[in-house]
């Protein structure tokens, strides 16, 4: 086997340990809220991370490939990260208040729920990311994924003591938590790094180079989180809570069971930052492998949840006996989730950012448009078909785009 496949079955072991993690939260939290709490609770929470996106503003990327190229770059560029996400983080909890506040009165969610929420998303977790951003740099991919779950795995923790404690309120319980374990890992992150975090005198801003570099990587990071998060927001604005929740729960689970997408392409992400788009007859066969093994395990995914998903509606209870309908719906989705992530990667490490942009922006334009089309001719359904039509036209314009990021490469190699 070969260096990515190894580090692909050791990163697919951490990820499985994250599946159950986010299982086991994902069953207690929907059981516990009712479908209604929790489509607001997953619209909310979803708004809150898309936007947490934007907090580092691109930096935790640029600290990617500046640390995968020479590691010595490191507190170079975390000393420009840290007031960056600071500044930036604040500002979005913000928005993010206003915005949920104003365009969300369908949740009824209060301002002290959406606190918690908000603080957590837009400026620990992007804090927290950092840390694993530098050891993914390093290519100790199943590290830093075992780093990311460290939160999930605590969070789970919250729930069971939640479950157990039956409160009045539970949603705004949780919140609280939620916001309390983020602060509980950060601590413990901190404590053991290897290299300390740079002292605040040694922060600096960035100047216009570095604000250019970034702008291309944090429009990236926030298309390539709308596509997995935004449809939520959306059900919850556009369908009835408890509809929304079951959609939420079914897309929780659908996107759960891809992550061994994720595991190869994050393997492969420090070698495909240094090579780039240079050309490698290498690069190209494992180009080439990626998608073919990301399709074929796509589409026998998408087979299997299909006849799984009667046994869902067991998992999640009575109250979302409906289930299994909408994970028929998303398993069209499926192929498209699957290749539009590996797509999205293999561009964002050639270098190319804003073709990445582009191609999930064109993407959450259509979610936009035929969600609430759909919605009004076919019901709760039109949801899923909606997404499916978003990840498959994302899939196929981001594969045109990987073979134009190579064939220009090459006419500009052979003219040099």
């Amino acid at each position: 086997m070969g260096p990515i496949a190894l580090a692909t079955i050791r990163t697919s072991a951490v990820f499985g340990l994250r599946l159950l993690v986010q299982a086991g939260s994902l069953l207690l939290l929907a059981r516990m809220l009712g479908p209604q709490d929790y489509g607001a609770f997953a619209g909310i929470s979803a708004l809150a991370v898309t936007l947490g996106t934007l907090s580092t503003f691109g930096m935790h990327l640029v600290l990617l490939g500046e640390i995968a190229r020479d590691p010595a770059r490191r507190d170079y560029v975390l000393a420009r990260v840290m007031p960056v996400t600071l500044v930036c983080g604040t500002f979005l909890l913000l928005v993010f208040l206003l915005v949920s506040l104003a365009g969300l009165r369908e949740a009824g969610v209060s301002l002290w729920v959406l606190l918690p929420i908000g603080a957590t998303e837009t400026l620990l977790q992007p804090l927290f990311n950092l840390p694993a951003s530098e050891l993914l740099a390093r290519g100790r991919v199943a590290r830093s994924q075992l780093l990311a779950t460290l939160p999930l795995a605590l969070r789970l923790a919250v729930a069971v003591c939640v479950v157990l404690r039956a409160p009045s309120n539970p949603l705004a319980v949780y919140a609280y938590a939620y916001l309390a374990v983020l602060i509980v890992a950060l601590v413990i992150v901190s404590l053991v790094m290897r290299q300390p975090w740079p002292a605040p005198s040694a922060w600096r801003w960035l100047d216009k180079s570095e604000w250019r570099e970034a702008a291309g990587y944090a429009a990236l990071n926030v298309t390539a989180a709308g596509p997995a998060e935004l449809d939520k927001t959306l059900a919850t604005r556009l369908l009835p809570l408890a509809d929304s929740g079951v959609y939420a729960a079914g897309q929780r689970a659908v996107s759960a069971v891809i992550l061994p997408i994720g595991a190869m392409m994050l393997s492969a992400l420090p070698r495909l930052f240094r090579e780039g788009c240079e050309q490698s007859q290498r690069t190209d066969r494992l180009l080439r492998w990626m998608l073919t093994v990301t399709l074929i395990y796509s589409v026998a995914l998408a087979t299997a949840l299909w006849f799984c998903a009667p046994a869902l509606a067991w998992l999640f209870g009575t109250k979302y006996r409906d289930i299994p309908h909408m994970i028929h719906w998303l398993c069209l989705a499926v192929p498209g989730m699957s290749l539009r992530i590996a797509c999205g990667i293999v561009l964002m490490a050639f270098g190319k950012p804003w073709m990445r942009v582009c191609f999930e922006l064109s993407g959450l334009v259509v979610l936009g448009i035929a969600s609430p089309i759909l919605i009004v001719h076919l019901g709760a359904i039109g949801m899923p078909l909606a997404l499916a039509g978003s990840e498959t036209m994302m899939a196929v314009i981001g594969m045109l785009l990987v073979v134009h990021a190579r064939k220009s490469r090459r006419m500009s190699v052979k003219l040099a």
